[in-house]
């Protein structure tokens, strides 16, 4: 790093020259700013220091903070790091240093305080005087005040823009600006980058499939915070968004730009995101409850699903079911072959002996948890009541030692937050510890025990749920018997268990339909009677 030439007999000085960009395009250059400042310095013999990080201490930004200037924030550290080294900082107006007459005097003052007069060669401050705040507060008010009166006009010109339905910025995703003179520009469908953000809106429109779906299908390169925002945005169908200011609400006006999307799908966005659509699929039909194992049993020759069909006969229609891929291969009236399977699932029914170890063991663990729940509900209630205590000996305190009452009323805030936590959490536990496992339990064991009752009346839904859990492949029917390779393992362990609880022997479990095996048959023929016995 080049040495600094640092002179003990002259005035060493750092320049500063700022210009916004709106400054820039009038005209007022930073070159402008530097060649005066130069000048002054060579006229009053002072010496110019550079910083190392910015060797022409320039800064294009704006002087509303002084955060977000780089230049002069390595100003103020070079200054800051190298006490007594620099003399003064120049810099050609006041409003080049800040347009904030709260922070500016602050900022002043440190730099005073460390031996470095900041100051302004065409609005110079004497500070020998007892005039220069004043002088600051002027120089500084009006810049502030000249900033805050354009931040207004541009306000004013941009809803006066957005209220004539007019886009005030860089047009949205899908669109883009298009220029034909100073005062003549419009926006219009970018058709290339549009074309996915349509099919986006119109396939959520749907409801079928979620935002998030949407765009990593139809818009992956748009981030996630962007796509939703742009699903928000009304400009796509053809209206403008004009915000709240001051007395004024926000509206919707309509737009000069075409609309990408109609109304219609951007009000169905609007209510798939804001969950008053379920995006769920519908069913594309309907299942006949007559034909429930439809989608379930197999035909045994070809290994094909079973459709179902109504014929009319004597005495009015009838429902089969047929093989899908060949009727011939079997044809089996539906309620004959219902009410075979709900008498084969009846063999899947458990011992009474495993149900009532079962509902002991649930008891039991419930019965463990509560008691922890118990001993920590008491445990909380005695810090409660000790907090309580407390409380009452602060106000007894307050009233008594009226001198400390400001000391004494913290200590009381403390106490009573500290209260309300226990007396939360208290709460908490016991609204968990008033859960009755019992009706749940009878409801599961009766389930389980009645299989082939819920299997002949319960609504279609509960019969696919049940047959869904029981089996997890095909069933295959041959007309009179079912059977299957494919069991739940569990079902298949509590059965084994069930055996060894009835004692049946091993000659027994295989004429004993009860006992369903992998690798066994497992039947239930029209007429056979299917009962365990329990």
């Amino acid at each position: 790093m080049k040495k600094q030439n640092y002179k003990s007999d002259e005035t060493n000085v750092i320049i500063y020259c700022r210009v916004s960009t709106d400054e820039q395009r009038q005209g007022t250059s930073v070159d402008v700013q530097e060649e005066r400042l130069k000048a002054y310095c060579a006229y009053k013999g002072y010496n110019i220091i550079n910083i190392p990080e910015f060797h022409d201490c320039k800064e294009d930004e704006s002087a509303k903070t002084f955060e977000k200037r780089p230049v002069m924030q390595a100003i103020l550290k070079y200054i800051r790091k190298n006490r007594g080294k620099v003399q003064k900082l120049l810099f050609l107006r006041w409003n080049r240093f800040s347009r904030d007459v709260i922070e500016a005097p602050s900022v002043v003052g440190d730099l005073l305080k460390i031996g470095v007069e900041p100051n302004a060669i065409e609005e110079e401050l004497n500070y020998n005087s007892s005039s220069w705040p004043v002088l600051l507060g002027a120089y500084i008010g009006i810049a502030q005040s000249d900033n805050i009166a354009r931040s207004l006009a541009t306000i004013d010109g941009i809803r006066a823009t957005l209220k004539s339905g007019k886009c005030s910025n860089k047009a949205p995703r899908g669109y883009k600006n298009v220029r034909e003179s100073k005062h003549r520009c419009y926006v219009v469908i970018n058709e290339e980058a549009a074309k996915p953000i349509r099919t986006a809106f119109n396939e959520l429109s749907k409801g079928v499939i979620s935002a998030n779906y949407a765009r990593k299908r139809y818009c992956p390169h748009i981030p996630e915070s962007t796509f939703l925002d742009m699903l928000r945005n009304p400009f796509y169908m053809g209206k403008i968004r004009v915000p709240a200011y001051k007395d004024e609400p926000e509206e919707l006006v309509q737009g000069q730009h075409e609309a990408l999307i109609s109304e219609e799908v951007f009000y169905k966005v609007q209510d798939v995101l804001d969950g008053k659509k379920k995006s769920k699929p519908k069913l594309e039909k309907a299942i006949n409850p007559d034909l429930f194992l439809r989608r379930v049993i197999v035909c045994p020759k070809c290994g094909h699903a079973f459709t179902g069909s109504r014929s009319k006969g004597n005495g009015g229609y009838y429902t089969y079911y047929n093989c899908c891929e060949d009727a011939k291969h079997m044809r089996v009236r539906a309620e004959e072959a219902n009410e075979a399977f709900a008498r084969y699932v009846s063999c899947l029914k458990p011992n009474e002996a495993v149900l009532r170890l079962y509902e002991a063991v649930l008891l039991d663990v419930q019965g463990g948890a509560k008691r922890e729940i118990r001993s920590e509900i008491y445990a909380l209630q005695k810090q409660l009541n000790d907090k309580r205590k407390q409380i009452e000996d602060a106000e007894d305190m307050m009233i008594t030692d009226k001198g400390h009452s400001d000391r004494y009323t913290r200590i009381l805030e403390r106490y009573e937050k500290d209260a309300r936590e226990l007396e939360t959490r208290i709460e908490l536990l016991e609204t968990g510890n008033r859960g009755n496992i019992e009706p749940k339990l009878d409801y599961a064991i009766s389930l389980i025990n009645n299989l082939d009752k819920y299997i002949r009346d319960a609504p279609i839904e509960v019969k696919l749920k049940l047959i869904g859990s029981i089996f997890d492949g095909k069933i295959e029917f041959d007309g009179k018997s079912y059977r299957t390779n494919s069991y739940n393992k569990v079902l298949d362990l509590i059965y084994e268990q069930t055996n060894e609880l009835r004692g049946v022997t091993a000659q027994e479990k295989g004429a004993d339909c009860s006992t369903p095996r992998f690798s066994t048959r497992t039947r239930a023929r029209t007429g056979m009677d299917c009962s365990n016995g329990v």
